[in-house]
């Protein structure tokens, strides 16, 4: 079954000649897919390539326009499933797009670190980029009504959005599988970079992170829990981070000498992939977690909805050496909204010193009451 993707109206109003589109995301959400979908509605003719095939990466990291205008012949659009496999990409891309004008690049990768780095320079003002992560219940709600939405919120928030995942309605299938992607595939691109070899540091990286959803991460106490340098721990950090598997939410602060400002917080593209690590299935009922699966949760459904509808915003957390919070802000608009996570809700004012320091911002609390409107 296919679940239509909120990314291949972008990816059909972005392809055009002269131009490449990078598609970036995890590995196993349907990056692949989202392309096939598109080809299938493309009239001109069209080459499809994947950089892990040897004689493909000897073409396509020639440098050679020869060779390049030879390789794609008529085609008029290049698709590059993989990119981050090859050599050189990005120079690649440019010489094609630069001779070939009238041929149109799309590219995937599941390694923002490695395809970022190749395509960054030699692509400026040459490229779309176009971020696809696991389903966003914007996307499953085509195929399912209200009722079974909320029906189905438990299992969203304890085995998470991947595509297989929602498909699959087995507990025991969707336990296999995502332990399967936290073992064959999760660190892949992360350990293909030379010097990282300790897999099970990552793991216990990770395993660290999920137990700390919602409060400030210290770089000195990883480090000295995982037997690493403050410095490797920042690089493993943002190896992660440039590969999908998390995301960093900064303090906020514009003009309160009180507020934190250098400090982060970690979130979870994927619920499940975050139990996975800990090896916890439970049902919500026996467990003690459930304000961080849900915290967790709205933030990367945010996120999605903010990538597939265009929201441009900074995005943060706040807190004061008081203690005084809020789960999360987004700045848009020249506008703050602030927003605090509870799974029963209850009525909560605004903190003081928000009020004081930011009166024309905005305060909501998002509950299983009304989480849809935040995130679809």
């Amino acid at each position: 079954m296919y679940i239509p993707q909120k990314q291949l109206e972008n990816l059909s109003r972005y392809v055009k000649p002269g131009k490449a589109v990078v598609i970036f995301g995890p590995r196993r959400t349907g990056k692949t897919t989202l392309v096939k979908k598109f080809l299938a509605n493309y009239s001109a003719k069209y080459l499809f390539v994947t950089g892990e095939d040897i004689n493909i990466r000897e073409y396509l990291s020639s440098e050679s326009i020869e060779k390049l205008k030879s390789f794609i012949g008529s085609n008029k659009l290049v698709v590059i499933d993989e990119a981050q496999k090859i050599p050189q990409i990005g120079l690649n891309i440019k010489l094609i797009i630069d001779h070939l004008p009238e041929v149109a690049v799309i590219a995937t990768g599941s390694s923002a670190f490695d395809l970022a780095r190749n395509l960054g320079e030699p692509l400026t003002g040459r490229k779309y980029t176009l971020k696809q992560y696991p389903l966003a219940q914007l996307e499953i709600a085509q195929i399912e009504n209200l009722a079974e939405t909320n029906a189905h919120l438990e299992d969203r928030l304890i085995y998470g959005s991947y595509p297989e995942v929602v498909i699959e309605s087995g507990r025991e299938e969707r336990q296999i599988y995502l332990k399967d992607i936290v073992q064959s595939y999760l660190y892949k691109d992360i350990l293909e970079l030379d010097g990282l070899r300790y897999a099970h540091k990552i793991v216990q990286l990770l395993q660290l992170l999920a137990f700390q959803i919602g409060k400030e991460v210290s770089y000195s106490e990883l480090a000295t829990q995982l037997g690493f340098s403050k410095n490797t721990v920042e690089k493993y950090l943002d190896l992660l981070e440039k590969n999908f598997v998390v995301y960093r939410l900064t303090g906020f602060s514009r003009n309160l000498r009180k507020e934190l400002r250098k400090s982060h917080r970690y979130y979870f593209y994927d619920n499940g992939i975050r139990n996975a690590l800990i090896n916890n299935f439970n049902t919500i009922s026996v467990r003690d977690d459930i304000g961080m699966l849900w915290e967790n949760y709205l933030i990367s459904e945010r996120l999605k909805k903010q990538e597939y509808h265009g929201l441009l915003s900074n995005n943060y957390f706040w807190r004061t050496y008081d203690q005084q919070e809020i789960d999360f802000i987004e700045e848009r608009a020249g506008k703050l909204f602030g927003y605090e996570m509870k799974w029963k809700f209850k009525k909560v004012k605004p903190p003081k010193s928000w009020l004081d320091a930011y009166p024309n911002s905005e305060f909501v609390i998002i509950s299983p009451e009304n989480y849809l409107d935040f995130i679809t």
